[in-house]
C-alpha cells in the first residue's frame, strides 16, 4: 500500500455502503419520532400516558421530562434510539477496524508492505471516528432541520452539545473495541468489550436513578457523564464531555502501544 493515509482511505472506501445505510436508518428514525411530538406532547396525550406508568419505569428510561420538546427529542432520540444506532455501528466498525482485519490476514500483510504498526492503529481509529462524526453530524443537523416543523423549541448550540455528546459516547465504545482488538487480535474480544461499555454504562446510570444511595454509580456511567445533565434543556456538561472523549483517545492511544506489544495471530 502506498500513497498518503493507505489505511484511512481504504476503510473509508471500504464501508461507504455501510456508513450510507446507517445515515438512512438515523433519518427514518428521526422523521418517525419527531414530527410526533406537537400531536402528542402537544396537547397533553403523551404526558397522560406517562403517568399511567410506574415512576421508577419513567425514571429509568428517562421519560421524566418527555412533555417537552428537549425532553421529547432526549428520551426517544439522542438517549434512545439514536444512542442505540450509533453504538451498534461503533461497535461493528470498531472491531472490524483492528481484530477484523487480523482475523482475516488483510492487517499481517498491510504490514508486510511498509505500514507501521501505529500508523495502522492511528489510521484505523480516526476511519472510525470519521464515520461517526459524520453520523452524528448528520443527526444534529436533522434535528435542527425538524425542530420549527415539529415544534421542539431547541436551541441551536444545544443541538450542537448534544450531538457532541451522542457521538463522544460511540468513540469512547469504538475506541474500547479497538483496544480490545489491538490486545487480542480477536474480533468477539473487540465486539463483547465494546459492546459492554456501552450496556454496562446504561445499566448504571439507570440504577442510579431508582435510589439517592446508588446515586455514585453515575461517577461509573460514560452515559451519565453526557447525559444526566440534559444537553438539549439544560447544556452540555463540559466535564462530562470532555471526560468522555479523554477517555476515548486514551483508549485510542492504548491501542497504538497494544498492536505495537504483541505478534499478530497467524
Amino acid at each position: 500500500m502506498n500513497g498518503i493515509l493507505p489505511v484511512f482511505r481504504r476503510s473509508l472506501r471500504d464501508s461507504w455502503r455501510s456508513l450510507l445505510g446507517w445515515t438512512v436508518g438515523l433519518a427514518a428514525v428521526l422523521f418517525l419520532y419527531l414530527p410526533l411530538y406537537p400531536s402528542l406532547g402537544g396537547n397533553g396525550q403523551l404526558q397522560d400516558i406517562i403517568s399511567a406508568l410506574p415512576k421508577q419505569l419513567v425514571e429509568t428510561i428517562g421519560y421524566d421530562q418527555i412533555s417537552s420538546g428537549a425532553g421529547y427529542a432526549q428520551s426517544t432520540f439522542y438517549g434512545l434510539m439514536g444512542f442505540l444506532l450509533l453504538t451498534i455501528a461503533a461497535v461493528l466498525w470498531g472491531s472490524a477496524a483492528i481484530a477484523g482485519a487480523e482475523e482475516s490476514g488483510r492487517a499481517e500483510l498491510d504490514l508486510a508492505h511498509g505500514i507501521g504498526r501505529g500508523q495502522y492503529a492511528l489510521e484505523s481509529a480516526v476511519a472510525v471516528l470519521v464515520r461517526l462524526l459524520w453520523l452524528g453530524a448528520f443527526s444534529g443537523f436533522v434535528v435542527w432541520a425538524l425542530n420549527d416543523s415539529a415544534e421542539l423549541g431547541l436551541e441551536g448550540w444545544r443541538i450542537v452539545g448534544a450531538s457532541a455528546a451522542l457521538t463522544g459516547l460511540a468513540f469512547l465504545t469504538a475506541s474500547a473495541a479497538l483496544l480490545a482488538g489491538a490486545a487480542t487480535g480477536r474480533r468477539v474480544w473487540a465486539t463483547g468489550v465494546g459492546a459492554g461499555i456501552a450496556v454496562v454504562g446504561y445499566i448504571l446510570q439507570a440504577l442510579a436513578k431508582q435510589s439517592a444511595d446508588l446515586d455514585g454509580l453515575n461517577a461509573l456511567s460514560p452515559y451519565a457523564w453526557v447525559y444526566r445533565q440534559s444537553p438539549l434543556a439544560d447544556g452540555v456538561d463540559p466535564g462530562g464531555l470532555a471526560l468522555t472523549w479523554g477517555l476515548a483517545l486514551l483508549f485510542v492511544a492504548a491501542s497504538v502501544v497494544a498492536l505495537r506489544a504483541r505478534d499478530l495471530r497467524g
